[in-house]
């Protein structure tokens, strides 16, 4: 047959075949119209290409020099490496400049004729469609035939590795011609992306509507009929963002509900046979034939049959073929190994399987390609995506012998661990230390083995069957680990896209909250958070507020050999701390649910795990410290007043005694006596009992003495200068009116000009927390103790020493103590006088007068004193205790109602709270609302959840319905306690009646000890009436407390609430208060013991006064731009010195400062500044910043917008 072959002379092309099964009648199916219509459209496109390169330039002239420059600039402008000594927000402006005028020259371009006769077979019906694709891609491989193979085996000779240096200027020049000489439909559906891009831009700058808003449609029914789109531009080493966004929406609307994906991806060195093996795999068609090798990364899609999909999970496989990989010394030639390197995270960043494809005739250059590889799993890793990887060894000889290969597996293993310590190094993760760490690797499983295709070489070679069983083996492996494995939708496949491309462009590979499926996912992880959280804060409240009332009722109604009071609290606080173990452990497990759960993408948030268990850790210090805190108070407070209460107690018995006295005689009287004669009688008898216990009144103590005594013992320590100054005092009162000014202070050359600014700030918060501090203790009604001052103090030092960088003089910490002890001892002084005034024996005596008087005249004359003493009972014992109860709640109540009613997305998480408080300043947008934003930010803030509160309870009486709520509660609860007292007491026996009813309501109310001692006093009634006539008078007592609710104004109400509302919510929207050390933009981050403080949107630094030394100018750089830019800073922490922003983190290791990949990011405050340069350049006596031009284009619509893309 060899012979006869050889022999024949009548050699016929098919073409020619077609021809003679024509004259012998038999059909061609090439012969179909939809076929030659088809063929007639390819023909006429390639049919007259003699020039590849030029028939490009001509008929591609968008995807050229212009795309090259376009990703440049999007990469410069994220890296700012030629930034120089210029500002960079005007840098950013000059590219974006740039970028515009190259986006004109696009657009200007027309649509080339063989471009548009291309789009028209695209749009025809799908079979000619088809048809078209297949005949494009014959003619172009049958033009590429006639040059790459000569051009690919030049370079192959050239890149021996003898001779590669010699020739490194020909090397590259011939990847070049490559790559010109390289044309497939990829390049056209390319042009059609920029042309799609270009049309975008136009239509956002020029307003104007875009002409080819069909395009997109049309590649995603090309993906949909199994035809591959390019992912990654190959030339242009960047990704068309628009144009893959709105082909990836037209997929999904074409495709979903049924629009979940799993992503596989090849990786390896060229030509390798990555394509080859993924055509043998999955049965795609990846571009092979001819030499011509992929660029960038394509992209295919397969859909999975119904039957399938349970298994896999999924209705589609994406499969991303990518171009090979250069060793370290290729790469080096054509300064190609940033581009590798982009390509490796990237397509590593999209897989949720990656295939490593690796040749066995060349182990260095396998090392090189590994460490590129690993380089992009840790990246993956730190955002919690640990991917599954394959290792395939394509042209081992002997594949059957698993053992045999146990040595080569062993030293990749050794490799691939070696090159992940390296490069965890290089990335700072040091606890990665093996390869597993960052991989899901199976070292037993994970290899396969796979032999070459041709048995010789081909064309005429024999196929290897070896090769085809291998790969589907290895096929096998991979569907059987996706069928563990969770898909995701064609829509979050985009948004990641988004997020690697933006986190490649910045050669940052850190995934910050500017991304948005991050973002989304670390959002609702604190949204859970927060509610946890406030479950547990809400259930302590209430139960240190029941521990507190217990306390502050002990010894009241007790028998004698009750616990004591030392018991009590020591009982209380073991109780609190167990519930506070179970509500930490339940807040723990919550998060691990949460976590386990795997919803939500919770996986891109895992490396925040700990932080938010650290934090529940925290919030249970927190509490414990605060219940601690708060039932010491307690007790102490009832230690105050068992001495005031005994005193009273002593005199209100004398009292009774003489009115008992003053009866008896009465009585013994048999004649009636007159009421003036009574009445006389009996003021004679007060007046007496009174002179007699003068002796016991509170006596008044000098504060301002005790306070500037321990100012001194405070100051001891500090030297003689100190004291001989503080010797000069003489009265503290000569300190307490004034405004506080910092001392002037000499200027240091390592110091900050602002240096003074700072330190009236800082003394500003501490003089404000000090206020706050007795305006608590105010509230209490608390007698003066001399903790209180101490405890100042020592918040003074602390504050102080937290400020060492700012070296605090003398001076200043003895001026500001003075002041502060000044003021604070005025107050206290007058809480001393409040205090007697409430508490003095006498003065309580005469308050109850009239009762006594009545009760005197009631027994005298035998009356009933059922209803008298019930309404008695009721005004001067029970609704106090009922008033101060519910203003004790309210304020909790209040805060419930605004975190999870419909204000709950406001105070979900600070980022939702700072879009509200943003929204708000723009809807007014006046500079003096900046300014106060600016200066007092606390103060602000609490005013502005204040109105949030008052706007909120002043719809639908809510306000009001609320209150009714929470007495409606307490009313049951006493009238139970009244039933309850009624049954357990055997006898008629009021005062038994009165200790039971107050014993049972002790973890609720707090009854004033003189006023039932008062009422217990000539008392005379029947027990079962005086329950009946209780009951009576405390429904009353609902009705009218509910009345006035609706008549009191809520500003009121909300302006004696103690704690505030607003304070609690401050608490939670403002976190731990950092600030960013450039701009002051609050921290976001939620949990309290989070390890890394970020902004979602920072702002220009000349809106928190930053100017330039020189020029005296506002700032208007942004701190999220500087960071990546080569400029350095000065400030306290560097003594001075310049410091390069890109090496923040050694100043600020706490803090995370994320690029700005946008210029809508930071619109917002581009928008403020460019409006209020001059009067902010006013405020800090500053010249008026350089505003860059394109922050004065900037819409209000845009600045709200780019709100919204934060949040």
């Amino acid at each position: 047959m060899q012979d006869a072959i050889q022999k024949n002379i009548h050699r016929v092309s098919i073409v020619r075949m077609a021809e003679t099964a024509r004259e012998l009648g038999i059909i061609v199916d090439e012969d179909a119209e939809e076929c030659q219509k088809a063929k007639a459209r390819a023909d006429e496109i390639t049919s007259k290409i003699t020039d590849t390169q030029q028939f490009k330039k001509k008929e591609m002239p968008l995807q050229g020099e212009i795309s090259k420059m376009l990703a440049k600039l999007e990469k410069e402008e994220c890296r700012m490496k030629k930034v120089g000594d210029q500002s960079i927000e005007t840098y950013k402006d000059h590219i974006q400049t740039e970028k515009l005028k190259l986006r004109k020259q696009q657009h200007k371009k027309d649509m080339s004729a063989k471009m548009n006769t291309f789009i028209q077979a695209i749009s025809c019906p799908r079979v000619e469609r088809a048809y078209f694709l297949k005949w494009m891609r014959m003619n172009l491989e049958n033009l590429s035939r006639k040059v790459i193979p000569n051009l690919r085996k030049q370079y192959k000779e050239k890149c021996s590795v003898n001779v590669v240096l010699e020739h490194k200027q020909d090397i590259a020049d011939l990847d070049r011609k490559i790559s010109n000489s390289s044309l497939g439909t990829e390049h056209f559906i390319r042009e059609m992306g920029q042309l799609y891009e270009a049309a975008v831009f136009h239509s956002k700058h020029e307003k104007s509507q875009n002409q080819l808003e069909h395009l997109p449609q049309l590649c995603a029914e090309l993906l949909l009929d199994g035809f591959p789109l390019e992912l990654i531009d190959g030339d242009a080493s960047s990704i068309p963002v628009e144009w893959l966004t709105s082909v990836f929406s037209e997929l999904n609307t074409l495709v979903k509900p049924n629009n979940k994906i799993v992503v596989v991806t090849v990786l390896g060195v060229q030509s390798s046979g990555k394509s080859t093996m993924l055509n043998t795999m999955f049965g795609v068609q990846f571009a092979v034939s001819n030499g011509r090798c992929t660029r960038g990364a394509i992209i295919q899609l397969i859909k999975v049959k119904d039957d399938f999909k349970p298994e896999l999970n999924c209705d589609y496989l994406l499969i991303v073929d990518t171009e090979g990989l250069k060793s370290l010394e290729l790469a080096t030639l054509d300064n190609s190994q940033e581009h590798d390197n982009e390509l490796a995270t990237l397509v590593v960043g999209l897989s949720d399987v990656t295939i490593i494809n690796i040749t066995m005739e060349n182990s260095t250059e396998m090392k090189d390609i590994l460490q590129i590889v690993v380089h992009a799993f840790i990246r993956m890793k730190e955002i919690g995506k640990k991917r599954k990887c394959f290792f395939v060894h394509q042209n081992v000889g002997n594949v059957s012998a698993h053992d045999s290969n146990i040595r080569d597996r062993q030293f990749l293993l050794k490799q691939l661990n070696e090159m992940t310590q390296a490069a965890a190094k290089m990335e700072n993760k040091l606890e990665l230390q093996k390869f597993t760490d960052v991989m899901e690797y199976d070292t037993e499983n994970g290899d396969h083995y796979i032999p070459g295709l041709w048995h010789g070489n081909p064309p005429m070679a024999q196929v290897s069957s070896g090769y085809s069983e291998s790969v589907y083996a290895l096929k096998r492996h991979i569907i059987q680990t996706l069928k563990c494995h969770k898909s995701g939708s064609i829509c979050e496949f985009l948004e990641w896209t988004k997020i690697l491309w933006n986190a490649v462009k910045f050669e940052k590979f850190i995934f910050s909250f500017r991304n948005s499926m991050v973002a989304d996912a670390y959002i609702k992880l604190c949204t859970e958070y927060n509610r946890w959280d406030w479950v547990l804060r809400k259930e302590m409240h209430t139960l240190t507020l029941e521990a507190e009332t217990k306390i502050l009722n002990h010894g009241k109604f007790e028998i004698p050999d009750q616990c004591t009071i030392e018991d009590v609290h020591c009982v209380l606080l073991k109780r609190a701390e167990s519930d506070l173990s179970k509500g930490e452990k339940g807040v723990i497990d919550k998060i691990t649910t949460y976590y386990e759960q795997g919803e939500n993408h919770v996986e891109l948030v895992e490396r925040y795990r700990q932080d938010f268990i650290n934090s529940a850790k925290c919030l249970r210090t927190e509490l414990s410290n605060s219940i601690k805190r708060k039932l010491d108070a307690a007790l102490s407070r009832r230690y105050a007043t068992v001495r005031v209460e005994r005193i009273k107690k002593t005199c209100m018995d004398t009292m009774e005694k003489k009115v008992l006295g003053l009866l008896e005689d009465c009585r013994k009287n048999n004649s009636d006596m007159s009421d003036e004669t009574l009445d006389k009688a009996f003021e004679s008898m007060w007046t007496q009992t009174v002179e007699t216990l003068s002796c016991t009144r509170l006596q008044q103590e000098d504060i301002m003495g005790k306070v500037l005594h321990n100012l001194r013992k405070n100051l001891e320590p500090r030297g003689s200068s100190m004291a001989e100054n503080l010797d000069k005092v003489k009265d503290l009162n000569a300190f307490s009116h004034d405004k506080f000014v910092v001392p002037k202070i000499k200027r240091v050359s390592e110091l900050p000009p602002d240096r003074s600014k700072r330190l009236q700030e800082m003394s500003d918060r501490i003089i404000d927390d000090c206020k706050k501090y007795v305006d608590d203790k105010r509230a209490s009604k608390v007698d003066y103790d001399d903790t209180y001052i101490r405890e100042i103090l020592n918040n003074i030092d602390e504050n102080l020493k937290a400020h060492e960088n700012h070296r605090i003089t003398e001076d200043l910490e003895l001026s500001l103590k003075l002041h502060i002890c000044g003021f604070t001892g005025k107050e206290f002084q007058d809480i001393h006088s409040q205090f007697i005034q409430d508490n003095d024996p006498l003065i309580s005596l005469e308050r109850f007068k009239q009762t006594y008087h009545s009760g005197f005249i009631d027994l005298l004359h035998e009356r009933d004193q059922c209803r008298k003493k019930a309404d008695e009972f009721l005004n001067n014992c029970l609704k106090p205790a009922v008033q101060t109860y519910m203003s004790e709640i309210l304020s909790t109540e209040i805060a419930e109602e605004m975190l999870t009613g419909e204000n709950a997305l406001v105070f979900g998480t600070r980022t939702a709270f700072q879009y509200s408080i943003l929204k708000y300043l723009l809807d007014d947008f006046e500079f003096k609302i900046y300014a106060h934003f600016n200066d007092h930010y606390e103060y602000f803030v609490k005013v502005s959840i204040s109105k949030i509160i008052t706007e909120h309870f002043s719809t639908e009486n809510r306000m009001s319905k609320l209150e009714e709520r929470l007495l409606s509660v307490v009313t049951r609860e006493i009238i139970q306690a009244i039933t309850d007292s009624e049954q357990s007491t055997e006898t008629n026996d009021i005062k038994k009646f009165t200790q039971s009813f107050c014993k049972k309501l002790e973890h609720r109310l707090v009854f004033p000890r003189d006023a039932v001692d008062a009422f217990m006093s000539l008392s005379n009634v029947n027990e079962k009436q005086f329950a009946k006539m209780l009951k009576g008078s405390v429904e009353e007592m609902d009705w009218s407390l509910k009345e006035s609710y609706k008549a009191t104004d809520i500003q009121s109400k909300l302006g004696n609430l103690r704690p505030k509302p607003e304070d609690e919510l401050f608490k939670r929207v403002c976190g731990c208060g950092k600030q960013c050390p450039f701009c002051n933009a609050p921290c976001e981050a939620g949990g309290e013991a989070h390890t890394k403080h970020f902004v979602s949107v920072h702002r220009p630094k000349g809106l928190g006064g930053y100017k330039h030394n020189h020029s005296k100018k506002l700032s208007t750089d942004i701190c999220s731009s500087s960071v990546y830019s080569e400029l350095y800073f000065s400030c306290t922490e560097t003594k001075g010195q310049r410091h390069p922003y890109k090496k923040y983190k050694e100043i600020y290791p706490d803090w995370e400062i994320q690029p700005d990949p946008s210029i809508e990011g930071t619109a917002y405050w581009k928008y403020v500044m460019a409006n209020f340069n001059e009067q902010f350049a006013k405020v800090y006596s500053a010249e008026p910043g350089d505003i860059p031009s394109s922050w004065k284009t900037i819409t209000k619509n845009q600045a709200e917008k780019s709100l919204k893309c934060t949040n």
